[in-house]
């Protein structure tokens, strides 16, 4: 039994006000794969992220973890295969520490306290913050506390990382480590986000949720760079595949490819000069 494979089979979800969020969804995610959801807002990604670790139960269909369903009965196991980081850090970070943050799954599992300080500081060395380990969780910057929520997640070694909007709300270097680090973790991982050109970059499949189903599911490249399919899912091309604003022209390894138009007067004729 692998538990990095993820199976969801005709999945069906609806809120108390009859709001139908997830139609029929049925998709596998198989051990070492990067998949980014993407979607607009309310498409769903967030609720099947939820379904995915228990959070909330199925109407009807089933979320299986390698061969475990997901219950009320099962989800001990289940979330120690499965880590979760959700959208606000501050849902995740409650101690008085970013230590104690870190901590408290691995105490949950009644480690003894030597394996739990083992855990917390790989952790924090693997998100490059041991020296914040006895900050407030409070007093850290918006990339800090992302950091910190990454932590408590990998404190708990799971073979699944399951990521909501990591980027949201960081400022551009910020934005780079967590991409970095996403980059750098062989974990199985699932990741929801509006920043495609992160997605881009980290994950090789893409699937497109529209209205709580699925729309499109393939590899990055070409989900990405297909401007008529994301645009009627209220989708924009990736910054990094838009042409230049300014001449129209399409990006190269280096950045725009500009054309330059040079007057031969002695040859009579113009040259096309292309510079990156």
């Amino acid at each position: 039994m692998s538990h990095h494979k993820i199976e969801v089979r005709n999945l069906h979800f609806s809120y108390p006000d009859g709001h139908k969020a997830i139609k029929n969804m049925s998709f596998s995610i198989y051990h070492g794969e990067s998949v980014g959801i993407i979607g607009a807002n309310g498409a769903g990604k967030s609720t099947l992220l939820m379904l995915l670790m228990g959070v909330y139960f199925p109407d009807g269909g089933e979320v299986l973890v390698g061969d475990v369903r997901v219950t009320k009965k099962t989800l001990p196991m289940i979330r120690q295969r499965l880590g979760m980081v959700f959208q606000d850090p501050d849902d995740q970070l409650f101690m008085t520490t970013v230590y104690e943050d870190v901590a408290f799954g691995p105490r949950n599992y009644k480690l003894e306290e030597e394996d739990v300080e083992r855990r917390v500081m790989q952790a924090l060395e693997k998100v490059g913050i041991p020296h914040l380990k006895d900050r407030a969780p409070y007093k850290l910057s918006g990339g800090e506390k992302r950091s910190a929520a990454i932590a408590s997640v990998l404190s708990m070694q799971p073979d699944v990382l399951i990521m909501d909007e990591p980027t949201s709300g960081l400022d551009p270097k910020s934005r780079r480590r967590v991409i970095d680090l996403l980059k750098s973790f062989e974990h199985t991982k699932i990741i929801t986000s509006h920043d495609l050109d992160m997605v881009l970059e980290i994950c090789k499949r893409i699937i497109v949720i529209k209205k709580g189903e699925i729309a499109a599911d393939g590899t990055a490249v070409d989900i990405l760079s297909n401007e008529d399919l994301l645009n009627s899912c209220g989708l924009e091309l990736p910054l990094s595949l838009q042409k230049c604003p300014v001449c129209g022209t399409s990006k190269g390894k280096f950045g725009y490819i500009h054309e330059k138009i040079v007057v031969d007067k002695e040859a009579k004729k113009e040259l096309r000069l292309t510079r990156e």
